[in-house]
């Protein structure tokens, strides 16, 4: 059954959305979506977009309009616990996973189930934040879905206390005590974009931040809050997974890393470290961008989508 988008008028829905709802096999129902590529310009293949946490497919319709003037088609899904996707708690505000291999299982049926069977290859990769480190992995795995993959601000490392070993250790304590589903520290219900322009830490642009704002109010049933003690357990062990020589060694495809050089809520430092070891990779550094790169000012934009061209088709070689 088709499923409806959030368009307002500052943030309008693409003509071509179409949106359905998929079944992982341990049963969670994800929201999907499949924007494809117009007729009248050159078909270069199939975009899969993975967002990071607590965002929401609407909140990409300008990347995906851009993605598809440049022949591209997307395909698109909400985490589970997040977005349009079915929840895993009670109190639907709070950004909780058990584990990172669930969303594994969010990404294999959507491979499978939805865009191999329902897209054209060539498949490319673009995630931002912690959708990096769920598609390295989902990368290690199976080499063979994505010819390329282009990670935004991916979360491979943390800044500041949240890196701290002792900050890793009382969250396995805390869950440990049966406290994984509680906001972590100072966390609210409260979305991060609900914040004023002048004390977020997302994009430079103020066009942008109250699209985003605006979204988040039309569509408030599809935010969240804070992440959950669980949650940042279980992205701490996905990004210890990444410190392991012969597990990055498993990952061959080439990959384009974007490192914001403004950025307050990753750590640019182990993707660096990352992308040397891959031998595969590359980083381009955006100056004077936050977080979020492609919501970022026109002219930040623009050296990413210079950088994006040269590397997305590309060549059957790196």
């Amino acid at each position: 059954m088709p499923v409806p988008f959030v368009s307002i008028p500052e943030n309008p829905c693409p003509a071509n959305a179409e949106g359905f709802d998929l079944k992982t096999s341990d049963g969670v129902v994800l929201r999907v979506g499949r924007f494809k590529a117009p007729s009248d310009r050159p078909f270069k293949g199939t975009v899969c977009l993975f967002q990071g946490r607590g965002e929401f497919i609407e909140k990409y319709f300008e990347v995906i309009g851009e993605l598809n003037e440049r022949g591209f088609t997307v395909a698109a899904l909400d985490w589970r616990g997040q977005g349009g996707s079915q929840r895993r708690l009670k109190n639907a505000k709070r950004g909780h996973v058990r584990h990172f291999d669930d969303f594994q299982t969010d990404i294999l049926a959507f491979m499978e189930d939805f865009v191999r069977p329902e897209c054209h290859p060539p498949f490319f990769g673009l995630a931002h934040s912690m959708g990096g480190p769920i598609l390295l992995e989902a990368t290690r795995r199976r080499a063979t879905w994505w010819d390329r993959l282009v990670l935004t601000a991916p979360m491979i490392g943390l800044p500041g206390m949240a890196a701290d070993p002792l900050t890793r250790r009382l969250a396995v304590l805390l869950v440990w005590l049966g406290m994984g589903t509680f906001f972590v520290p100072g966390g609210t219900a409260r979305d991060y974009a609900e914040r004023g322009f002048d004390n977020n830490l997302l994009t430079s642009d103020p066009k942008r931040h109250a699209r985003l704002v605006a979204l988040c109010k039309a569509a408030d049933h599809l935010t969240i809050g804070s992440p959950t003690i669980g949650w940042l357990r279980a992205a701490h062990r996905a990004m210890e997974l990444l410190e392991d020589p012969e597990r990055v060694s498993q990952i061959r495809t080439p990959t384009l890393f974007f490192a914001a050089s403004e950025d307050k809520i990753v750590a640019n430092r182990p993707m660096e470290l990352l992308a040397h070891q891959m031998r595969t990779a590359e980083v381009i550094t955006l100056p004077t961008a936050r977080h979020e790169l492609l919501m970022e000012r026109d002219a930040i934009r623009k050296a990413f989508w210079t950088a994006f061209d040269a590397f997305i088709p590309g060549s059957p070689t790196f």
